[in-house]
């Protein structure tokens, strides 16, 4: 835990920093298969942070149908901030849907902490395993820990719309970089290079420049 404070501090970004957070959920919990941090800005749905395939999917549906325990847990207003499921095999009286699309996910077991609650926008750190029974008291620590490093990281952030723009711009930046690569025979560096060249000459924001290229897939100068 010592070591990956330190290489938390060392991420360059907010995002990079979740990124890593939900990464080191999967490596350092036993058990854990897959592990994200949800963010909801009024009642809509965002995945800031993703490490394995069921947590967009889980993420989603819980958008979609205003429920399970990520809801759960903000709507209270209580005391309580963790939630443990043991088995969602079993039923889950109060959201019901989401137990039952977790399950066609292969969800079978889960644990989070809600990160901030404020109004209509929360966050939790969510980790997934696919064996029921495989959240226990022994690793209670391990995730308050990681949670407490998620809160800092969003408290960084003015706003979730502030991430949300952040991811956007990469994706897009790199998906520019890759029709350059492919079409030019460019390395990664030099298809950034090319794109923050003309970015600077024409004084057009490197988001804007991305964009153009994946819109018109044609050289961008």
């Amino acid at each position: 835990m010592a070591l990956l404070a330190r290489d938390l501090l060392a991420q360059d970004s907010v995002q990079a920093t979740l990124d890593k957070i939900a990464a080191a959920a999967v490596e350092l919990v036993d058990g854990c298969d897959a592990a994200g941090i949800l963010a909801v800005r009024k009642g809509r749905a965002v995945t800031l942070a993703a490490c394995g395939d069921m947590v967009r999917e889980s993420d989603r549906l819980q958008g979609e149908l205003g429920e399970g325990p990520c809801f759960d847990l903000a709507r209270h207003k209580g005391s309580e901030r963790a939630y443990p499921i043991a088995d969602l095999s079993q039923p889950q009286p109060g959201w019901e849907r989401f137990a039952a699309g977790a399950r066609e996910l292969g969800i079978g077991s889960m644990t989070g902490i809600l990160l901030y609650a404020d109004n209509e926008d929360f966050g939790a750190l969510n980790l997934y395993a696919h064996r029921p029974g495989t959240f226990g008291r022994d690793i209670e620590t391990a995730v308050w820990l990681l949670a407490s490093h998620a809160a800092v990281a969003l408290a960084d952030a003015r706003t979730i719309d502030q991430l949300e723009h952040a991811m956007d711009t990469r994706h897009a930046i790199g998906e520019a970089m890759g029709i350059l690569m492919e079409r030019h025979r460019l390395s990664e560096d030099d298809a950034f290079q090319v794109l923050r060249s003309i970015s600077q000459h024409h004084n057009i924001k490197l988001r804007d420049v991305a964009q153009r290229v994946r819109t018109e897939r044609t050289d961008p100068a």
